[in-house]
């Protein structure tokens, strides 16, 4: 039976990627296993796959009565909506655990580290199997990609040496160098409209019974996004409408400033402003100095001082 492999709704590169390697470990298992995705890739991760000659997984909506190897969650908003009837065999993470439950024993591997990639870099050196040279660039990326060239307060010493050893395996002498130019094309948002931008890294999260929807922008900087603003907050404004969210925040992210300017739209504003010490201007925007990480730096204030 084929072992489907995917990762959260509205996919990252991490995601992508982080699929694309599992299916490789399965199969060198001796198992059949496809990676599938949920949702469109960004331009970064078309960026990645098309530098590394990779194709891109098929789309993957229902999963019921399948077996599933899951990456990068255990949140049960980012995943399929029939999940509970799908048999899931295997879960490599890096996220806090989420709802995720399972009727029998799984393999799972969760480390608190920058990437999915990175723990599945460790994977593959464990059970020493060989990771194919395209794969190990792509997932090279995606750790790049996710601790944000290493500027993430969510970086580690593993991170980092995932990355060294991806880059002998793929030939990369400058891996940095190949981090900035993916940015570069994650921070090219001319053709984008708002609803593109939100929704490149959105994700639901449930926080005291409450429904947040939080996205994420990187860019090299953040004036790169200042004429879409008014349109991302109209959008935000329909999304919370829509989806009968209490709250929506967006990050826009300026890589080299290492902050963020923190979009608000809530129910209620003085709330978010006190979990984050901030207080927001009249377009309901406030720049956060040092924040770069939606794991680590806004989800869990707001599951602890609300």
């Amino acid at each position: 039976m084929t072992i489907y492999v995917m990762g959260h709704k509205n996919p990252d590169s991490d995601t992508i990627i982080s699929s694309i390697a599992t299916a490789e470990l399965l199969k060198q298992r001796g198992l059949d296993a496809v990676a599938v995705k949920q949702g469109d890739i960004t331009p970064e991760t078309k960026f990645i796959l098309d530098t590394f000659k990779l194709e891109v997984p098929e789309t993957l909506i229902s999963v019921s009565d399948k077996e599933i190897a899951l990456v990068d969650t255990t949140e049960l908003s980012q995943l399929p909506d029939d999940i509970d009837n799908a048999k899931v065999l295997f879960v490599a993470d890096h996220h806090k655990l989420g709802g995720l439950k399972t009727a029998s024993p799984l393999e799972f591997y969760g480390q608190p580290v920058g990437s999915t990639a990175t723990i599945l870099t460790n994977v593959f050196v464990s059970e020493n199997k060989s990771i194919p040279a395209n794969i190990a660039g792509a997932m090279l990326c995606a750790v790049l990609s996710d601790t944000v060239l290493f500027k993430s307060p969510t970086t580690t010493n593993w991170d980092k040496n995932a990355v060294e050893k991806l880059a002998k395996i793929a030939g990369i002498e400058k891996p940095l160098d190949l981090g900035l130019q993916m940015l570069k094309v994650k921070s090219s948002i001319e053709n984008d409209s708002a609803t593109d931008l939100i929704n490149r890294d959105f994700k639901e999260f449930n926080i005291h019974g409450k429904k947040f929807g939080i996205g994420q922008i990187e860019l090299i900087d953040k004036t790169m996004a200042d004429d879409k603003k008014p349109a991302i907050l109209e959008e935000m404004k329909k999304i919370q409408a829509n989806g009968e969210f209490n709250t929506v925040l967006l990050l826009i992210t300026d890589i080299m400033k290492e902050g963020s300017e923190l979009l608000v739209v809530s129910d209620d504003i003085p709330s978010i402003e006190n979990v984050f010490g901030i207080k927001c201007d009249e377009n309901h925007c406030a720049w956060v100095d040092g924040m770069m990480s939606r794991k680590k730096q806004v989800v869990p204030p707001l599951e602890t001082k609300l």
